[in-house]
């Protein structure tokens, strides 16, 4: 059964006139990183309204979709894969980013935490946007940004964090398996996962990604609150 949960239209690949005029937009992006998609990036995040989350009682984080140029020059964004020596969520794919540390604003934790994960340094100007904050299972508010890292030609992930780091062409968001929903007993809400880099990336992770897709690339707005990790994730 549906158990209260209507697929949206954008889900399904309805094509629809925004979806379509999206996807247009999309085959633009994906052929150039250039000055053209990043003013287009920072327009749909301006008129964007994120939503903000404020709990006491949770710890928060911050990450960042860095757009750099892929391995053969294609716009790309960073993910990483988590080193299995970890404590926290080993060998799982991730965007750069971490824990905010007292006095730190959200956008200073984002630029620290990809120079230190994967050696870009960024500053507040390469920052072009926030998306909606996420409350997840593991007891933390996080805060995505969207970031410009431009050819970023020596990444380098930090061994003690990073096991890999992946230049993902955005072209690869453009898939029609993505995204992939799945149900569980455990919640009302479905599961998100995308498929890259040969396997399946899941929330909280594909969240921020799928909406980056639908928000900062295709200009549609949409929330990932409905969306669900998976069970093993929730520690």
């Amino acid at each position: 059964g549906s158990r209260g949960y209507v697929q949206p239209r954008w889900i399904s690949g309805s094509a629809d006139g925004a979806l379509s005029v999206s996807n247009r937009v999309m085959s633009e992006a994906k052929t150039r990183l250039d000055l053209a998609l990043r003013h287009r990036v920072e327009a749909n995040l301006a008129r964007f309204d994120r939503r903000r989350l404020a709990d006491p009682g949770l710890r928060r984080a911050a990450v960042a979709v860095v757009l750099v140029a892929g391995d053969a020059g294609e716009p790309a964004f960073i993910l990483t894969r988590r080193a299995s020596g970890l404590s926290d969520h080993p060998g799982q794919f991730a965007l750069p980013g971490g824990r905010i540390e007292p006095g730190e604003t959200p956008a200073e934790a984002a630029c620290r935490e990809t120079a230190e994960e994967v050696g870009l340094v960024l500053d507040r100007s390469a920052l072009l946007g926030r998306l909606d904050d996420y409350r997840t299972r593991s007891g933390f508010i996080v805060t995505p940004f969207v970031a410009w890292g431009g050819p970023a030609p020596d990444l380098k992930g930090n061994p003690d964090e990073v096991a890999i780091v992946y230049r993902v062409p955005l072209s690869d968001l453009d898939q029609k398996s993505i995204p992939v929903l799945r149900r569980i007993p455990e919640s009302e809400r479905p599961v998100l996962s995308l498929p890259l880099c040969a396997t399946q990336v899941h929330a909280p992770t594909a969240a921020f990604i799928f909406q980056f897709r639908e928000v900062a690339l295709r200009g549609v707005s949409m929330r990932v609150d409905r969306f669900e990790e998976p069970v093993w994730a929730w520690k």
